[in-house]
């Protein structure tokens, strides 16, 4: 498929602001227009000097004119500039508005396969440049354009051979820049891939200070942080080496307009080819165009970056959605059932993470998943959640395929918790009430309590009002837990996903979080995920996951008696609780 044009894509941007942006481009040309009358005021002033004694009256009415035509030049720039600026943040805040919504929609996959880097240089860094096309290119580069059109069209009235004679140093800069740019392609390329990834460093390296100090790795991760900055910088500056002297021969060259209309501008005049006045004009002008020529390279070398920025943008702006449904279907059970369902992360080249699993959990009963770490357990409970969707198979509640089944409506059917559990930096009541946005302030209290919350919760300065801090840093990862497991018991869904949910909780905490967990999931479909296998003994059915195949299927009992993994895992968990305790007596 035809990669678009960078060019079509920022206008269809633009065309969430049409009506703004055409005037601001209407007062970018008339303020253009306006600033050639200076030029002609004075070029009637000259002449009026050159021809005798000129009334006074008439200097000043040009002067007028001229002052006139500047002040109404500036007033319609600014008005250009702020029509395109108003317009291109609107149009920013709309593109990360529909980032976000996309993100939203998008298979979990798609967002976890990418860097954070990279996702926050698409996010802040690629949008922003995108400000430079629509705030400035559009209305500058036209204005500017026409600007010089109409010098050259303006000249060449007056002379075409000093018209001609403006342009003697374009070809020279011309062939410069054709230089320079011969490798820029793959240069800028390489310099993408080097940006993201000193970008990936840096947030790594950022997020992940608190293990590295815990774990006395600081000299190595810094190094490894040290290196991908200093070869970020070597190769910039080896870049900008390269091209330095192209650059700043062109930034000499084009704007010296004199080089050409001095000379022939005084053979002419010499050779009474050109009238005094016409010659002074034809200078002034042939200077006046030095700024918008500059302006208008500056924006074409960076046009680059912004096609990088603009395709990034428009990638992710079109990722690959969940295919959803808006017709809401009737869900008569909570039965949920995993037909001969494979699956993988990477579909072409990646390893089967899941293979044929057929799996039935009953509604209203208590279904646990165990096994070695990398078994798929996780996979299974986030693909019941349609975080992603199966490669082959179905998944079905209540009978029905969950593809069917409206995301909104299959986000108010399951609830998932993990081990993991971001909060937001609002207020901890906040960060429960996402669980149900409609509950009252009772009921955020009344589920905090039921997940053992309100015990530290009340110790904290401002209690329930006390700011979870970024990503809930002010909290402990065993409070972060009890405060998603409020949410969950907040938002009350018939369905229950509990992955290691209980991982970070103290074994005191944690007793009373099962109890409470067991009290408040009564009849509704639980699926809990977990390593500490006395937490899932009572469980109606337990499945043994090993290697994305399902090993076994029974009660504790059972699995004791008949399944030899189950039976290691249940001896090694057992050994490590008694060598806990032993410690805990020791001290």
């Amino acid at each position: 498929m035809k990669q678009k044009s960078w060019i079509s894509i920022v206008f269809s941007f633009a065309s969430q602001c049409r009506i703004k942006i055409i005037l601001s481009v209407f007062c970018a040309i008339i303020s253009v227009v306006a600033g050639l009358i200076p030029y002609w005021s004075v070029y009637q002033i000259i002449s009026l000097f050159i021809g005798g004694s000129p009334m006074m009256a008439e200097v000043w009415k040009w002067c007028l004119i001229g002052l006139a035509a500047y002040a109404v030049r500036f007033l319609l720039y600014g008005i250009s500039t702020s029509l395109s600026h108003f317009s291109a943040y609107t149009i920013l805040e709309n593109i990360r508005l529909g980032l976000a919504k996309r993100l939203m929609k998008a298979p979990l996959g798609t967002v976890l396969g990418e860097s954070v880097g990279k996702l926050k240089s698409v996010l802040v860094d690629r949008v922003e440049t995108i400000e430079l096309p629509l705030a400035h290119m559009i209305p500058e580069c036209i204005s500017n354009l026409l600007l010089s059109i109409s010098v050259f069209i303006y000249l060449a009235f007056i002379d075409w051979r000093m018209a001609l004679a403006m342009l003697v140093t374009v070809p020279l800069a011309f062939i410069a820049f054709a230089i320079m740019m011969k490798n820029f392609n793959k240069l800028y390329a390489d310099y993408m891939e080097s940006s993201n990834y000193v970008n990936g460093v840096i947030v790594e390296y950022v997020e992940g200070i608190e293990v590295i100090k815990a774990f006395n790795q600081s000299s190595s991760s810094y190094e490894k942080f040290s290196k991908a900055v200093q070869s970020f910088k070597d190769y910039t500056l080896k870049w900008y080496q390269s091209s330095w002297k192209l650059m700043n021969f062109i930034s000499a060259v084009l704007p010296s307009t004199f080089l050409g209309t001095l000379p022939i501008g005084m053979f002419l005049y010499l050779t009474g080819s050109l009238a005094p006045q016409d010659l002074v004009i034809c200078l002034i002008l042939s200077l006046g165009i030095v700024g918008p020529l500059m302006n208008f390279t500056t924006y074409v070398n960076e046009t680059k970056a912004i096609e990088y920025a603009v395709h990034d943008v428009d990638k992710l702006l079109h990722a690959e959605e969940l295919p959803d449904v808006q017709q809401m279907v009737q869900v008569k059970s909570q039965n949920i059932e995993l037909k001969n369902i494979s699956f993988s992360y990477d579909k072409e080249n990646g390893k089967q993470v899941l293979s044929h699993i057929n799996l039935k959990i009953p509604e209203g009963k208590f279904t646990a998943l165990v096994g070695p770490s990398g078994g798929g357990k996780s996979t299974i409970a986030r693909l019941i959640a349609r975080f992603w969707d199966v490669n082959e198979g179905s998944i079905q509640i209540g009978g029905i395929d969950i593809r069917t089944i409206p995301l909104t409506q299959l986000a108010d059917l399951v609830s998932f918790v993990t081990q993991d559990n971001f909060l937001f930096n609002c207020s901890i009541k906040e960060n429960i009430r996402l669980g149900n946005p409609q509950a009252t302030d009772d009921e955020v209290y009344a589920a905090a309590k039921a997940a053992c919350c309100d015990e530290f919760i009340e110790k904290l300065e401002d209690g329930y009002d006390t700011a979870a801090g970024d990503a809930g840093n002010r909290l402990s990862g065993g409070e972060k837990q009890r405060i998603s497991i409020a949410r969950m018991i907040l938002k009350n869904a018939p369905i229950v996903i509990l992955d290691e949910a209980t991982a970070f909780t103290d074994q005191e905490n944690e007793e009373k979080i099962q109890r409470s967990i067991a009290a408040l999931t009564k009849g509704k479909t639980l699926l809990v995920i977990a390593h500490r296998l006395s937490t899932i003994k009572n469980a109606d059915q337990i499945i043994v996951l090993k290697d994305g195949q399902i090993e076994n299927t029974g009660t504790h009992e059972q699995l004791l008696s008949k399944d030899a993994l189950y039976r290691d895992m249940w001896e090694a968990h057992i050994g490590a609780q008694n060598w806990s305790a032993g410690s805990s007596e020791r001290r």
